[in-house]
């Protein structure tokens, strides 16, 4: 009997009914499939084509080694007369080395008969898979995308792979033993980092599908990932600066007046947006001709002023649109399999758009570019694009692709692909578009990722600041909040000018700079015929918070905008390289223990330090200065030594900012 079959970049094993194979993916990186009734599929969820690498294997009996560059699988087989059942059985497990010949990370196996790659046969050709792996009990680990707490290593954590809103699943970390993993698996299921064991399940699939990279630091590991699931394109010129939204400006007149006003003041502004139910009804995708009477000049006019316009888009088709009928019966919406076929309910009942079918992505398209694009709209808001189901009973949805349980997490991607290629194909060359969710490989597609309708609360807010690191590590460099939060902000309230206040400072050192909120109190707004439509919140300009506040948030906004040459640098190494913008100070610092354990400040790129202020009226904040770099005080140009706690000045006006090794020296006193 043969053990081990051999191509020029894999390794393949057999036994059991399960084929396994372990293939060179890009330098220094290995993907691993398994299929336990058949040879493995070729998914292309996120993984892209990789360019060919020189590949060393040998065989040896029961053991064979695929080394691609600095990373060794080892595979070991195993098979022979079983005891306790009488019969032969056959087993392999795979390990993996670095460059050293050090373990980063293995599978489990041994005398419990516990099974590394688990899998539990369901209805047709799918299995429940458990995949199971020991790694050091002491590493450190960043990724996962989006949830919604303060941890920092989240080595001892359990996560839902699942999107809701604000909470964005994308299941990939990076390891300070020196690794990245990727689960290249969009079902629904759950990721457990032990201490003993890491464990990634899901509740139904056809195969074991990983992807796996070493390096020597975490900006290795990033640019690795980035080859591998595609790199963002350059961000736009309109993304560098400042963004104004609101929930939500209801006509074209208020819109346009509001980008007037910022004019009149000065003011920078890239984009302003308008917000949903712009529309008659969700799903027919087009202003509402009473209160956007001409939207052709509306856009001209923002472009004079050097404005782009941003319009909301959902993936809801209500049952009263008149693209509904259509759309059911081309079978281009998500299928529900028991039940009522709506699948939401906010502000009438609807059905989502099956974005994994490349006709839905198509006809939606066509309705999109001659209601929006052919108007001179370049700049898509992709909410809800989790889906954000009305109930998240994921069992009883079908897309496409596949069943939701199986391929779920994949449909934020798929969104995003949709404008972006319908925006490439129109003959637009730059895209960036903001997005409630995304997945791995949503980078390519021009993705901004928003963190949702998060609540303006302090607790909230730091949530933010660890969400936008973890975004960063898991391969999606352009992130952006709500500033001040969606949900709770009063205009006229002194506790929440604040936090507006603190929020805004920490968002002049974000991927992308953006004002929304549903303020209050907010307004009823009628039809001419006395129809009612969605309500609009309260004011949110900068000039809405009374004097004092508009002084600071205004001398920020000139700040963002005479950043604009390092933050064109920062989109740059993001597209080019893979790296992160807003990053972990381990991303800079892998050798300072302290730096992965750090949740509540970051490096802007790599030569600033921000640490926001994250406690309601205070006036300073301790902050860790990495070892290996002088840090220079951006308000005051006082100079620190790295490898030591400093308590920080923060008065209302001032962030603590600090410069490594003397960069930026020309911005130090300017806010």
């Amino acid at each position: 009997m043969t053990t081990f079959e051999t191509t020029d970049d894999a390794v393949i094993w057999r036994g059991d009914g399960e084929t396994l194979v372990v293939q060179a993916w890009g330098r220094n990186s290995l993907r691993v499939r398994g299929n336990p009734a058949g040879d493995v599929l070729d998914t292309d969820f996120a993984l892209l084509e990789p360019e060919s690498v020189p590949v060393a294997i040998t065989v040896e009996g029961e053991t064979a080694t695929l080394t691609n560059g600095a990373i060794t699988a080892v595979l070991r087989a195993w098979g022979g007369l079983d005891h306790q059942t009488g019969y032969h059985v056959f087993q392999c497990t795979v390990e993996f080395l670095d460059a050293d010949g050090r373990t980063v990370l293995k599978e489990t196996g041994g005398a419990l008969k516990y099974k590394a790659r688990h899998f539990r046969p369901l209805a047709g050709a799918s299995h429940h898979l458990r995949a199971a792996f020991e790694s050091a009990a002491d590493e450190k680990l960043w990724g996962m995308g989006q949830y919604q707490q303060t941890v920092a290593d989240i080595k001892g954590n359990i996560f839902e792979l699942a999107h809701r809103n604000s909470q964005v699943s994308v299941p990939f970390v990076v390891s300070s033993a020196g690794y990245g993993f990727l689960w290249h698996n969009p079902a629904i299921g759950t990721a457990a980092f032990g201490a003993n064991r890491t464990e990634w399940i899901a509740e139904s699939t056809q195969q074991l599908d990983y992807w796996i990279t070493v390096g020597d630091t975490p900006a290795q590991i990033s640019a690795a990932y980035a080859d591998a699931t595609g790199h963002a394109p350059m961000m736009p010129e309109y993304g560098l600066g400042y963004w104004q939204c609101k929930l939500r400006y209801w006509n074209q007149e208020q819109l346009l007046e509001v980008a007037r006003e910022h004019k009149r003041r000065g003011l920078p502004m890239d984009v302003i947006v308008a917000d949903y139910f712009h529309w008659p009804k969700m799903g027919d995708f087009r202003f509402e001709e009473e209160f956007w009477p001409d939207p052709a000049a509306m856009v001209a006019e923002l472009k004079e002023m050097g404005i782009e316009l941003m319009v909301s888009i959902w993936p809801q088709i209500s049952t009263a649109s008149e693209n509904f009928q259509a759309f059911k019966k081309d079978n281009l919406l998500v299928r529900t399999e028991h039940g009522t076929a709506l699948q939401m309910g906010f502000l009438g009942p609807s059905m989502f758009l099956d974005a994994t079918n490349p006709r839905a992505r198509e006809a939606a398209w066509d309705v999109i570019r001659r209601n929006y694009h052919d108007l001179g709209v370049k700049i898509f808001w992709l909410d809800e694009a989790e889906p954000e189901f009305g109930v998240y009973d994921f069992g009883n949805y079908r897309y496409h692709a596949g069943t939701v349980l199986e391929v779920g997490n994949v449909y934020p991607q798929a969104f995003s692909r949709m404008f972006y290629e319908g925006q490439r194909g129109a003959g637009q060359e730059e895209v960036v578009n903001l997005v409630r969710c995304a997945w791995a490989g949503s980078q390519r597609y021009g993705a901004l990722v928003w963190s949702g309708d998060i609540h303006s609360t302090y607790e909230d807010f730091r949530h933010q600041i660890t969400a936008g690191i973890h975004m960063g590590v898991a391969g999606i460099p352009w992130f952006t909040t709500d500033i001040g939060g969606f949900h709770g902000g009063k205009t006229e309230d002194p506790d929440f000018h604040d936090l507006l206040v603190r929020w805004f400072q920490f968002a002049a050192f974000c991927p992308v700079m953006r004002m929304h909120g549903a303020r209050h109190p907010g307004h009823k707004i009628f039809a001419a015929d006395g129809s009612e439509r969605c309500d609009t919140g309260g004011p949110n300009e900068l000039w809405s918070f009374g004097e004092e506040v508009y002084e600071i948030l205004s001398r920020y906004v000139h700040f963002r905008e005479a950043l604009r040459p390092y933050t064109r640098r920062l989109m740059t190494e993001a597209s080019e390289s893979g790296q992160p913008v807003m990053r972990g100070m381990f991303h800079e610092f892998p050798d300072d223990a302290a730096c992965w354990e750090l949740t509540d400040q970051y490096m802007f790129g790599p030569d600033l330090l921000v640490a926001p202020v994250v406690q309601p009226h205070a006036t300073e904040r301790r902050v860790y200065l990495p070892v290996g770099a002088a840090w220079t005080d951006f308000h005051t140009g006082v100079k620190h030594e790295g490898g030591q706690w400093i308590t920080a000045a923060a008065p209302i006006e001032r962030i603590p900012v600090f410069t490594r090794n003397g960069a930026l020296s020309e911005f130090i006193g300017v806010i």
